[in-house]
């Protein structure tokens, strides 16, 4: 029979067997038996798991449940085929699964190179903000106000004033017959020029 691990009195029992559940009062539900019903089992003859619920337990002291794990058969109600399909190594393992997206346009695939460190090295090089040609930096802030001004990373001081002008006229209400709808975007253009004339790559 079971026993538990008690360290003194008032000390908490143990169970020292795996899914014992308590319950005083519950009996097993083997006919004729008065043990204590703590390890649950699949009720065969009642309202089985579902979306509603678990299904109905049975409740068996040691020894029955016991019995009942003996006598289980996983192959119950299958045919000779089916058993031996279950019965193959890479049962299971046949089944079709989603396949993966293909490779996104700017990553390299992992075919592409020998060594996977030169794979994982490339990937992450692909994502790295352009840099300009003669070498000059460039901080977020600054990718962020040519972005505003539709500018290219290599873009040289001239252009920049250029292409500022050209927004100014497009926005500016003085242009536009007094229309102030595109106040906001011409803010956005004139803080970027302002923020772009100071910044090293076009000193």
């Amino acid at each position: 029979m079971q026993t538990l691990a008690n360290d003194g009195p008032g000390a908490k029992r143990t169970p020292r067997f795996h899914g014992r559940i308590e319950n005083p009062g519950r009996l097993c539900d083997a006919e004729g038996c008065f043990g204590d019903g703590e390890f649950r089992a699949p009720n065969t003859a009642g309202r089985r798991p579902g979306f509603d619920g678990p299904g109905d337990w049975r409740w068996y002291c040691l020894d029955h449940i016991r019995a009942f794990n003996g006598g289980y058969n996983f192959f119950a109600g299958m045919t000779a085929d089916e058993i031996e399909a279950a019965q193959r190594p890479m049962a299971g393992w046949e089944r079709e699964t989603r396949a993966f997206s293909s490779t996104a346009a700017g990553t390299p695939k992992w075919a592409d190179f020998v060594d996977p460190l030169d794979a994982i090295g490339a990937k992450f090089a692909a994502r790295m903000p352009v840099a300009r040609a003669d070498g000059r930096p460039l901080s977020d802030a600054d990718r962020r106000a040519l972005k505003v001004l539709e500018l290219e990373v290599d873009t040289d001081r001239r252009t920049l004033r250029t292409r500022y002008a050209e927004l100014v006229r497009l926005y500016h209400p003085d242009r536009n017959g007094g229309d102030r709808s595109h106040e906001k975007a011409l803010q956005d253009v004139i803080s970027a020029y302002t923020h772009l004339k100071g910044a090293p790559a076009f000193a």
